[in-house]
């Protein structure tokens, strides 16, 4: 028997859909009949999003080309969405870096879209969920939080940070009929990924093409899709995962309980 979700005609809020893991999981949840409120800074490439999503697949979808770094923006994108049943926190990517590589204004910045821009949408999300008594808040976090390293010193943070912040909130949400759960990438082949590696692959042995050569020390010698991340979100949003929350749920192939690649 086929498993079926029970999400369509749901409302879902999706940050940084524009492109890479969030626009996956747009395309996912629109195939699953979820109508879709979209944002990020990019109008032209939400209005991709939105096409594809409303042609293929019939759902309803308007976007909201915001900056979440910036509390105003945060607090319209919660006004004009205030009825969504499913928040989807994926905004914001932080750059790698030593501690004295990345300065304090960096560091807030970065943080004032990925941190605090988790932090304030689930509070106001939180708050319209409660009122009704039903509601799904996920978190896309990343693994940087769970094997935290100097190299990746504001991410690590953050990560962890975000991690144990999806933890106690969603330790006790169940009493206001909200769940609450973080979902961990690892590495993953989006199109910034992709071009990076053949950039590598180029200034390595002048040919871009063998960029997935990169990828041999990942488990089963590759990276995630996108779309295996979003599948994971939109069972996570599903009732059939509705015993889940308070908890992470890692997507990395194993890779987080091993040692070192290099």
């Amino acid at each position: 028997m086929a498993l079926e979700l029970n999400l369509r005609g749901k409302k879902a809020v999706i940050t940084g859909a524009s492109e890479g893991i969030g626009r996956a999981i747009a395309y996912q949840f629109a195939e699953e009949g979820i109508d879709l409120a979209l944002s990020a800074r990019s109008e032209d490439r939400l209005a991709e999003v939105k096409s594809t999503c409303q042609q293929e697949h019939g759902v309803k979808v308007d976007i909201y080309p915001l900056d979440l770094s910036q509390s105003a923006d945060q607090k319209e994108l919660a006004r004009q969405t205030a009825e969504a049943d499913i928040l989807v926190n994926n905004a914001g990517a932080i750059p790698k870096g030593k501690i004295h590589e990345i300065d304090e204004a960096q560091w807030r910045e970065v943080w004032d879209l990925k941190v605090f821009g988790y932090i304030n949408l689930s509070r106001d999300y939180y708050g319209f969920m409660k009122a009704r008594g039903d509601g799904v808040i996920i978190n896309i976090i990343g693994t940087g939080g769970e094997k935290p390293v100097s190299d990746y010193i504001a991410g690590s943070t953050g990560n962890a940070a975000l991690m144990a912040f999806t933890r106690a909130l969603g330790g006790d949400s169940h009493i206001d009929g909200i769940r609450v759960v973080g979902l961990n990438p690892g590495p993953v082949s989006t199109d910034k990924l992709v071009s990076m590696m053949k950039k590598a692959a180029l200034d390595k042995w002048g040919d871009e093409s063998r960029y997935q050569e990169f990828y041999e020390p990942f488990a089963f010698n590759r990276v995630a899709t996108p779309a295996e991340i979003a599948t994971m979100a939109v069972f996570l949003a599903s009732p059939l995962s509705a015993y889940t929350s308070g908890t992470i749920v890692t997507v990395d192939g194993g890779m987080v309980n091993k040692g070192p690649l290099f």
